[in-house]
């Protein structure tokens, strides 16, 4: 049965789901202005049946409560923090760490800095530095709008469109979600990338022990393809980068039928 409460930390009071399974722990991790009901789709499969499935909204996202001091939470190394105050809250330990988007770059954190990370699947997310932003990401008007405090209700509908994918429905709480997100923390992120305050996720790629998979559309509108099959991984999964045609920067929302085996073949092998 699903559960679902919330969690205190020093990083903000964090509404959280469980999908009720028996099996292993899998934290799901959402993307820039978005939340935890984006995995639906995984909750309601039969992987959240076989699988205890967790997903949380970030400080500043969904239900959760807005960071009680962003200039400490407010950044990929900040929000790992608080994924790893969360962890702790709920008393897991070990966990699988599923991340969309900018829950992929928070991802790639917990796989180097939280020792109870047993695999990490990525999706819309290229591994990297500093360094690598211009050849990582694709241009469009969308990635400008990645690091803008306020959206006007246009904007915000732009780009919630444009992450789950041109011609897919658009849900009225998505648009919610991103009207909802404490917008200081698109400035505050972009300033610690800047810095070089978070790590690198090409050089967590290329020397994390763990199973590594990365997923992508091959109609991703922000995140560059062939950047993803040319960097360096010391286990990545299967042996390759999954490139699935047709699909966009979410497509575990646009294709269920499609992902949802892949995700249930990792789990099965990284987390049993």
């Amino acid at each position: 049965m699903r559960k679902s409460g919330f969690a205190d930390t020093p990083h903000g009071r964090l509404a959280w789901v469980e999908s009720g399974g028996e099996g292993p722990a899998v934290l799901f991790i959402h993307g820039n202005s978005a939340c935890k009901t984006y995995f639906g789709r995984q909750f309601e499969s039969e992987i959240g049946r076989r699988y205890r499935l967790i997903a949380f909204d970030l400080p500043g996202h969904g239900e959760s409560s807005d960071a009680p001091d962003p200039a400490t939470t407010y950044s990929i190394h900040g929000f790992a923090d608080a994924a790893m105050a969360f962890l702790e809250a709920r008393g897991i330990g070990r966990a699988v760490i599923v991340g969309w988007s900018l829950g992929g770059h928070i991802a790639l954190e917990l796989l180097a800095r939280w020792p109870g990370t047993v695999a990490a699947w990525i999706t819309g997310t290229p591994p990297a530095g500093t360094g690598d932003m211009q050849s990582a990401f694709l241009p469009s008007d969308n990635m400008g709008l990645t690091f803008k405090e306020s959206f006007t209700e246009e904007e915000a509908r732009s780009q919630a469109q444009a992450g789950v994918g041109a011609g897919v429905p658009l849900e009225p709480w998505m648009l919610e979600a991103e009207m909802r997100a404490d917008g200081r923390f698109r400035p505050l992120m972009l300033k610690s990338i800047i810095e070089g305050r978070d790590l690198d996720g090409r050089e967590i790629a290329a020397t994390a022990p763990q199973p590594l998979a990365v997923v992508s559309g091959g109609a991703e509108p922000f995140v560059n393809n062939a950047f993803l099959t040319s960097l360096t991984y010391r286990n990545l999964w299967d042996g390759k980068v999954h490139i699935l045609d047709g699909l966009g920067h979410m497509p575990f929302w646009q294709a269920p039928e499609r992902v949802n085996p892949l995700l249930a073949r990792f789990l099965d092998e990284v987390a049993r």
